[in-house]
């Protein structure tokens, strides 16, 4: 199993190509079931989550063909990768492909759309909270699906085709506004969606859905308006850039010093988050190329931060931001209210000196004036980014086990670190 090894102390230093966006690609990828014709996504990042829905989608007969990769600077793939579900060969998702991934889960809109059937396992994933699916099934039943859970797995048909309706989610989610949208598209009707996630990767596949010929309006306000039609075609999409990884390297930098330019990332995809890297001392200015960031000789401030839906503080940065609270000047106030379960990298982040306390869902952080490196092990995707962020200023060495995390949403990221300054290496055991 692969560990990264950091020895810290170095500035940041350079320009760092922002990928393409995880979230957003994902449900990009799952669209494709909803029509014969090709969809093609440029800008598609090279990730094993990525990886593991390919599989999926595999199994379900979707052909898929790499176009080719942009030429250009170290570290920035940007593939051009081609989808084409002819005929859907396969109406059932495993528990061996789902349980890998929560996100798989979504191919249940696109199968009832499309086949009026399917049968998807119950979804796994990373361990942060439970995450029920209620808000998935519950959409889908307004649509005018039947639906079971039978051993493990959800059994769902919609003979004759899905309804249009009026439906509100009594709590806000992403992957269900995901699963409703796309269910949608092909429904006998109008469907108007109500308290539906605002975040930008849900726009992305509204633009995406509608180059292929679907009829969405209101996309990135609470109410999303859907008119079915008969068909879908194919198109070609450019999957927007990551604001988490953005934010993640934006609070590398802060948390190391020195200047970095953010090449091809987008200022209003996480406006929140950067306001709150300037109120703790950072700078943070717009260019024609991306976000420049930089932090020299000034002290970081403590800062109080609250996670919330877009347009709020992302719960995906709020390890990472906690992971540079720990080096500010005073006490800082850390409250997660999007998942429960999300503060697994403190006990890590104590390993290297942090001082933080927790009460239920809000984490108290007392600045230290130094970290010290030790052996930490990844618990999930953004804790361990936050243990790399740490690690970058930590004295001496850090190692982070278990990085098959990273990897799920994080391309090519000892090379980007390290074109820029950092001294870090992966190692296999």
């Amino acid at each position: 199993m692969d560990s990264i090894v950091i020895t810290g102390g170095n500035r940041l230093n350079g320009t760092i190509p922002i990928s393409g966006a995880k979230n957003a690609a994902l449900p990009l990828m799952i669209a494709s079931m909803l029509t014969a014709e090709t969809v093609t996504l440029e800008n598609l990042p090279d990730l094993a989550d990525v990886e593991s829905l390919v599989r999926i989608l595999t199994n379900h007969g979707v052909d898929f063909q790499v176009e080719g990769k942009r030429k250009g600077q170290a570290g920035q793939m940007g593939r051009v990768v081609k989808f084409t579900a002819g005929e859907i060969a396969d109406t059932t998702a495993p528990y061996e492909l789902v349980s890998k991934m929560r996100a798989s889960f979504w191919v249940l809109g696109p199968l009832l759309a499309r086949c009026h059937e399917g049968r998807v396992s119950l979804p796994g994933g990373c361990a942060i909270g439970t995450r029920p699916v209620d808000l998935f099934l519950d959409s889908l039943r307004a649509l005018g699906a039947k639906i079971e859970v039978e051993n493990g797995y959800v059994v769902a048909s919609a003979e004759g085709g899905l309804i249009g309706t009026h439906f509100k989610f009594p709590k806000v989610s992403v992957g269900a506004t995901h699963v409703a949208m796309m269910a949608a598209t092909l429904a006998k009707g109008q469907t108007v969606l109500e308290n539906t996630a605002r975040e930008p990767e849900v726009v992305d596949l509204a633009k995406c859905l509608n180059a292929m010929g679907a009829k969405i309006s209101g996309a990135g306000t609470s109410t999303i308006t859907i008119d079915g039609v008969e068909k879908l075609h194919g198109c070609r999409h450019r999957v927007l850039p990551d604001r988490i990884e953005t934010g993640t390297y934006a609070i590398a930098v802060a948390m190391t010093g020195g200047d970095i330019l953010l090449k091809g990332a987008q200022p209003d995809l996480l406006q929140e988050a950067l306001d709150t890297l300037v109120r703790a001392g950072v700078t943070v200015e717009p260019t024609n190329e991306g976000i420049r960031v930089s932090r020299n000789g000034t002290d970081l401030i403590a800062t109080d931060m609250e996670t919330q839906p877009f347009p709020g503080f992302p719960t995906d940065l709020q390890a990472q931001f906690m992971a540079l609270m720990t080096m500010a000047k005073g006490t800082s106030h850390i409250k997660e209210t999007i998942f429960e379960n999300r503060f697994m990298h403190v006990q890590e982040l104590a390993r290297l000196g942090a001082k933080i306390s927790l009460d239920g869902q809000d984490a108290t952080v007392e600045g230290v004036s130094e970290l010290t490196g030790a052996p930490v092990m990844a618990t999930d995707l953004r804790a361990s980014v936050s243990l790399v962020i740490a690690g970058l200023v930590a004295k001496g060495t850090t190692t982070v086990n278990r990085v098959y995390h990273l990897d799920r949403g994080f391309e090519r990221l000892e090379e980007k670190l390290s074109n820029c300054g950092a001294t870090i290496s992966r190692v296999s055991e």
